[in-house]
């Protein structure tokens, strides 16, 4: 799966580093040659020098094969048209937009923009969370991304399955919160068992969310999620 990020200032620069740390496949639009140089010189990855609002550029980019388009330039009316382009011109199911302007906020949702955010690291797990959307989706974010709440569904092979609570092995920075099963809430207590489809919501950060992901998949599984 593919991403594109238009923009590469501070938070492009900072996303791209870390989207291609944990493995994805992302390609970076920058109109600056300047900038591009300097981004080549720093981080092995694709790099296309031109205007994210021109079709031509998007098009030589690959978007007709992209998951997710975030627009993450210093203009937030750039950044809305980038995500309009996306949705009318070529279909983008998810199109994620940098804010500077907290009042701009209901604009872009009213417009279509999936998700409008501020923080780099929010943007990151947006994009790593569509990617593995069967097992976790992203719910919340607290503290500009340093605590999230995470809906985890569980699956018949998952090691947390038949499992209960007090015999699993979690992170001390991870609070189950609630389980949802079909149509009932459970508060989960130490003897309470996840049981197949499962949707159990998380609060954790994202080192701790690592380690759910290594302790949830039994071996062979995974496919090493956070490097898909």
């Amino acid at each position: 799966m593919k991403s594109l990020i238009i923009g590469g200032g501070k938070v492009g620069y900072y996303l791209l580093q870390t989207l291609q740390r944990r493995g994805y496949h992302v390609i970076l639009i920058e109109r600056n040659p300047t900038i591009c140089q300097k981004i080549a010189a720093d981080i092995d990855a694709e790099i296309i020098c031109g205007d994210g609002t021109d079709l031509e550029v998007l098009k030589d980019a690959g978007i007709q094969e992209a998951e997710i388009i975030a627009a993450v330039t210093g203009s937030d009316e750039e950044n809305l048209v980038i995500c309009e382009i996306a949705k009318l011109s070529f279909d983008i199911n998810k199109t994620i937009a940098r804010i500077n302007n907290p009042k701009n906020i209901s604009m872009f949702k009213a417009l279509g923009v999936d998700k409008t955010v501020c923080s780099t690291e929010v943007i990151a797990n947006l994009i790593e969370y569509e990617f593995d959307k069967d097992h976790f989706k992203l719910i919340h974010t607290f503290e500009r991304g340093s605590m999230i709440l995470v809906e985890i569904t569980i699956h018949r092979d998952d090691r947390w399955c038949n499992q209960y609570i007090h015999n699993i092995d979690l992170p001390a920075e991870c609070v189950i919160t609630s389980i949802l099963r079909d149509e009932t809430v459970i508060y989960p207590r130490g003897n309470t068992q996840f049981m197949e489809n499962d949707k159990v919501l998380v609060i954790t950060n994202n080192t701790a969310l690592t380690k759910i992901k290594a302790h949830l998949f039994r071996g062979g599984k995974q496919n090493d999620i956070t490097k898909k």
